[in-house]
């Protein structure tokens, strides 16, 4: 056991007890040895996965959504549904489609009518790419949605490409009829305990790749 004395001044004075505590470490090898262990160790401990390693996989013919982590699948949610008419590459306002192609989360809305409202940042560049080439917006239309973009706020909602596209609840809706239905306006829908579930890997810059 130490004197009182010493531990009298380990107490009161940190340099002392650092002292101590390199001279335990040159003089036990068995200690350097398990505290580079320890250190060793915390390599493989699993920690939560980064918000750069999340993307979403929704898979519209499976009706399928999918959290992945790179390649390997950290959640996965069935019996998904899309917009009532179905999906297409080249949606237009009230055409009541899902838009393919990779999008990322934009906003989220905590209190919409929907429960909890994950938006994509649609319309992205490459959809106004794709339109603008088939007439079906302006120069002007597609100069601000690139220009939002560029900026990385929100692009325009009200084009006529359509707009408030999102991964959400289905707030008081009829779980019978989420079910058996494909019955939303273009978005992505799951049961209000599957968003729940779904939200901690849900923050504006994470992946959505529909397909």
């Amino acid at each position: 056991m130490f004197p009182r004395i010493v531990i009298h001044k380990l107490c009161h004075n940190n340099f002392a007890l650092f002292l101590v505590i390199r001279n335990m470490l040159m003089r036990y090898t068995f200690i350097r040895r398990f505290i580079l262990i320890g250190l060793i160790s915390l390599l493989f401990i699993h920690l939560p996965a980064s918000a750069n390693d999340i993307w979403i996989d929704v898979d519209t013919v499976k009706h399928t959504l999918t959290v992945m982590n790179g390649n390997d699948i950290e959640m996965s949610f069935k019996n998904v549904a899309i917009g009532r008419f179905g999906t297409t590459h080249f949606k237009m306002k009230g055409d009541d489609k899902t838009p393919l192609g990779k999008f990322r989360i934009g906003w989220i809305n905590e209190k919409s009518r929907y429960y909890r409202f994950f938006g994509l940042d649609y319309p992205n560049r490459d959809t106004a790419d794709i339109a603008l080439k088939e007439n079906r917006i302006t120069q002007e239309t597609w100069r601000t949605i690139v220009d939002n973009t560029n900026i990385g706020i929100t692009p325009p909602q009200n084009t006529p490409l359509g707009g408030f596209i999102g991964i959400h609840g289905i707030g008081p809706g009829d779980p019978e009829v989420h079910d058996q239905f494909n019955w939303t306006n273009g978005c992505i829908a799951l049961t209000n305990q599957q968003i729940d579930q779904l939200g901690q890997w849900l923050e504006p810059g994470v992946m959505v790749k529909i397909h």
